[in-house]
C-alpha cells in the first residue's frame, strides 16, 4: 500500500510543530521539549535552516537542555545549511560551559566551517580546547 503526500493543511502543521520546538529551544524550555521528544519529535529534526534543537539550544546557551537532548542521543556533529556545528556556535558566543559539555559528549572540534578550533583562535577561546586534539 502506497502513502498518499501530504496535504498541503498537514505540510503546513507540521511547520507549524517544527516553529514551536524550534522556539522552545531558543527559550531553553527543557520541560517541554522533553515532552515534544516524548510524543515522538525527532531529537535531530531540523528547521528550514538546518538547526537542530541541539544547534539552537548551543548557540543560546541553554546548558541543562544542551546536557537533556545529548541524553537523548542528538548528534553532537549535525551541522546546519551554512555548514556550522554546535560547538563551534557555542564558542562563537562564549559559552563556556555548553562548549565544554559538547565536547564531553564527542563533539568534532574539526568539523565544520569555521571549525571549533577555528573559532577559539578567533574569539580567544582557546582555553575551551586545549589539550583536546
Amino acid at each position: 500500500m502506497t502513502e498518499s503526500p501530504p496535504t498541503p493543511e498537514q505540510l503546513e502543521q507540521h511547520a507549524r510543530i517544527v516553529s514551536v520546538a524550534m522556539d522552545l529551544a531558543r527559550d531553553g524550555s527543557t520541560a517541554e521539549l522533553a515532552e515534544f521528544l516524548d510524543h515522538g519529535y525527532p531529537v535531530d529534526l531540523p528547521d528550514p535552516a538546518g538547526n537542530t534543537l541541539l544547534m539552537l539550544e548551543a548557540y543560546h546557551g541553554h546548558l541543562d537542555t544542551v546536557r537533556s537532548l545529548v541524553g537523548r542521543g542528538a548528534d553532537v556533529d549535525r551541522r546546519n545549511d551554512r555548514d556550522q556545528s554546535p560547538v563551534a556556535g557555542a564558542m562563537f558566543k562564549g559559552e563556556d560551559e555548553v562548549v565544554r559539555a559538547l565536547v564531553a559528549a564527542g563533539a568534532d572540534l574539526d568539523a565544520g566551517s569555521p571549525t571549533a578550533r577555528e573559532t577559539a583562535r578567533m574569539f580567544g577561546q582557546q582555553h575551551l580546547i586545549d589539550g583536546q586534539e
